[in-house]
């Protein structure tokens, strides 16, 4: 299949490209820099331009850009998070419709944050309502609202609401790691609020399966199967890596300082269920905290 990526230079991208093409898909690239390689073009969402050639024959759209959310959250900042996400899906549509494109699928990356951020023990499956339309809800809702208008041309629309993403090569796994080698590893704020996470590996066979699979249709929690606190995440990996735990929790208040309002994402957090998207056949190579550690720290 042929198959457009936008975001595929980014950590997740690189990874999907990799297994993308191991399946014998053809893959077509829109980069912001013209590199004059095949089978990549340019693109530019703020000048809504992209060459027309890159949508020859291609029958699949994987929507990954995005400015990343690991950043203050500036006023202009905010402006940027959402036209890399929802105005580029608007310009991707305009493009199809441009040229007639009938897709088969259409995947985009979307947030676990999309029912708020918050703490809470319930379970938050992909029929919850939305229990707080914060900033990063709403971009989450928006973010999916642009990518189900390719419903119109598009045989089926895949939303996956993703979790941290862990990985060796960049995220927010790799700061959390220093802090840990350096004996610093402690809880955040309350330490009892919920983290959702997934490795990238079982996050880039989601896209494959998303791909390959004409089951799988709408909303997806991109989680694993073991959801766990702040404080015994950070406990775990400074075990796995044969370092100190600091009990003495990071005070919120400091968070807030340093982070502004991007701290709710660290500070707050709830449990999200997989049930759904393991309804397919979908298996998770790394479903509990403890096999991803092990890849990550320990191979």
């Amino acid at each position: 299949m042929k198959i457009l990526i936008t975001g595929a230079t980014g950590l997740i991208g690189k990874y999907l490209v990799r297994k993308l093409k191991e399946n014998g898909h053809e893959i077509v690239i829109l980069t912001r820099k013209k590199t004059g390689k095949p089978n990549e073009f340019q693109w530019n969402p703020d000048q809504n331009f992209i060459e027309d050639a890159a949508f020859e024959n291609i029958e699949a759209i994987i929507h990954l850009a995005g400015a990343t959310i690991a950043k203050r959250w500036t006023k202009e900042y905010k402006k940027e998070l959402y036209s890399s996400r929802i105005n580029a899906a608007n310009l991707l549509k305009s493009y199809c419709e441009k040229h007639q494109i009938k897709l088969k699928s259409f995947i985009s990356a979307s947030g676990i944050n999309y029912y708020g951020t918050f703490t809470s023990d319930e379970i938050l499956t992909e029929n919850s309502p939305i229990k707080k339309l914060d900033f990063l809800a709403k971009l989450s809702v928006d973010w999916e609202k642009s990518a189900y208008q390719f419903s119109e041309i598009s045989e089926r629309v895949v939303c996956l609401r993703t979790a941290m993403v862990l990985a060796k090569e960049g995220g927010s796994f790799v700061p959390l790691k220093k802090l840990t080698d350096f004996n610093l590893a402690s809880p955040v704020g309350k330490g009892k609020q919920w983290m959702n996470w997934i490795h990238i590996e079982d996050l880039a066979n989601m896209y494959v399966e998303a791909i390959e699979n004409s089951q799988y249709n709408g909303s997806y929690n991109a989680v694993a199967d073991e959801t766990v606190t702040n404080e015994a995440f950070m406990k775990s990996i400074a075990q796995k890596s044969n370092k100190f735990f600091l009990p003495i929790p990071v005070p919120a208040f400091m968070m807030k300082l340093i982070m502004g309002e991007m701290s709710s994402i660290i500070l707050e957090g709830s449990r999200a269920s997989n049930e759904k998207i393991k309804s397919t056949g979908f298996t998770f190579k790394y479903p509990d905290l403890n096999a991803a550690l092990e890849d990550l720290i320990n191979k």
